[in-house]
């Protein structure tokens, strides 16, 4: 290379960076609504609002609430909303075989080893008489579940297969979480799947206990992050940018948790936080909850959507031919960890 060409390609270069530099620095500040359900795993979009990881990524990001998961489907597909935190479900996989655009993009719960916060909980009753005392005894109970055609539906036929048993061998209805506890209460149900805080407040009141101490069904991916057409398409530079800002939050969760409880670095700020915005006020029953797992690089668990998925099909939930790869787009989280690094536990 002669001089004259080396000095045009140092330039370039120079101008290449520059272009770069300056390109961040004009990005414009995007406004991104979040359809949340003011449950505990919401707290990722908290830590990164407070903490300004949204503003790092210049996003004016709004947390719009809703009653449950399923509910942001629609105003997903329609635009309304940019963002959900939705669950593997029936639902969703017809949503997306109808062609609506909206895809799994990150975990926002899973049962990794210890980690179980979706339990199988039995009324106390049955298993100090001795009712109850393995799997197999869930035969012709009434159990409740949040369907129909959830996650939570998925992991109760864990459980019943764990005990020989099929899905039609207990009495099972679907309600949801809140009514879990009080049907325990009254003895109108036997048992739940059910997730944190219900869980500890069926615990704490000994109404209910739980059923196995393992995790029943390790790894299940129970909520995900779910991004709409516009995030997938037109907005993708903004899916990213979110993207990294909740991956560093998730990570800061991660920090916080430590063998299934929350008593890792920084879990203090965390349970207050999930306090402050969930309404929770007993901070003693923070002891022994088990917080729902989350993976530091968004990662979503394949074989469990793909299992969950067959248990719907063998249900006759899934309206048209769909498969786990249509529902999924891990590219923004995985280019998130590429600008993030590897995560360093703290």
């Amino acid at each position: 290379m002669n001089r004259r060409t080396g000095v045009l390609a140092m330039a370039a270069t120079c101008g290449l960076l520059l272009g770069s530099f300056n390109g961040a620095h004009a990005q414009k500040t995007e406004t991104v609504k979040v359809g949340v359900n003011k449950v505990i795993s919401d707290v990722v979009f908290y830590i990164a609002q407070e903490r300004g990881f949204f503003d790092e990524q210049k996003l004016t990001v709004e947390l719009i609430p809703f009653d449950s998961g399923p509910r942001m489907i629609a105003p997903l597909a329609a635009g309304q909303i940019d963002i959900g935190a939705g669950a593997s479900s029936a639902g969703l996989f017809n949503a997306v075989a109808r062609g609506l655009g909206v895809k799994i993009v990150a975990d926002k719960g899973s049962t990794a080893m210890t980690y179980d916060y979706m339990p199988l909980i039995i009324r106390k009753d049955l298993v100090d008489s001795g009712r109850v005392k393995t799997f197999a005894d869930l035969k012709g109970l009434k159990l409740a579940a949040a369907g129909p055609g959830s996650a939570t539906n998925a992991k109760l036929n864990v459980a019943l297969t764990q005990g020989g048993l099929t899905y039609k061998d207990s009495d099972n209805v679907n309600m949801s979480y809140p009514q879990q506890v009080l049907a325990l209460t009254s003895k109108a149900i036997d048992g739940a799947i059910t997730t944190e805080p219900s869980t500890s407040q069926a615990i704490a009141s000994g109404v209910a206990v739980r059923l196995s101490k393992d995790v029943l069904y390790p790894g299940q991916q129970v909520a995900v992050l779910l991004y709409g057409n516009d995030m997938l398409t037109k907005r993708r530079d903004v899916g990213q940018r979110f993207m990294t800002a909740y991956v560093k939050a998730a990570r800061v969760y991660n920090d916080a948790t430590h063998e299934g409880r929350f008593s890792g670095t920084g879990s203090k700020e965390v349970v207050d936080l999930i306090m402050k915005t969930t309404g929770l006020t007993n901070r003693e029953m923070f002891d022994t909850m088990v917080p729902n797992g989350i993976s530091p690089d968004a990662a979503v668990n394949i074989k469990s959507l793909t299992d969950d998925l067959k248990f719907f099909v063998d249900q006759g939930q899934i309206e048209k031919p769909v498969a786990v790869g249509d529902v999924i787009d891990m590219s923004f989280a995985e280019t998130a960890v590429k600008l993030l690094g590897p995560y360093k536990p703290r």
